[in-house]
């Protein structure tokens, strides 16, 4: 099994975990306090993760280029944290998630557009799947 397939799968492995342990948290507090928390401890347990494994000379490598479409990356993912929360708090987790997900579809069509990456006969197949997939199980 390829590298990337394992870290992949653990991947949504643990955001499926993270979203059972949110919808529980949210129970109780507003999702702006919740997602301010979970960034507090992503932030602490990425550096000290970082500092762990690579140490911090790393970080002299990035260059200018780098830190902007990072720090952009940040802003993004920051909104996409709060948005998901919201949605969350005030919805069922199955819909919410599978609506989340639907950024697979949006990373299909911006890579085409943005990355230049091809769109093949086998990738738009899938995206239409996908897209259906997503408003059955939203339903």
């Amino acid at each position: 099994m390829e590298d990337w397939l394992v870290y992949a799968l653990l991947d949504a492995f643990m955001a499926a975990l993270a979203t059972i342990l949110a919808k529980v948290g949210l129970s109780g507090v507003d999702s702006v306090t919740a997602t301010a928390v979970r960034s507090v401890v992503m932030m602490l347990f990425t550096v000290g993760f970082m500092l762990v494994v690579q140490g911090p000379g790393l970080l002299r490598t990035l260059t200018s280029r780098d830190v902007l479409f990072i720090v952009l990356s940040g802003v993004a993912g920051a909104l996409s944290w709060l948005l998901y929360f919201m949605a969350l708090q005030k919805g069922p987790t199955t819909p919410v998630v599978v609506v989340d997900k639907s950024s697979l579809l949006f990373v299909v069509v911006m890579s085409v557009i943005l990355l230049k990456e091809s769109l093949t006969v086998k990738k738009a197949v899938a995206a239409a799947l996908m897209f259906a997939a997503i408003i059955l199980l939203s339903m």
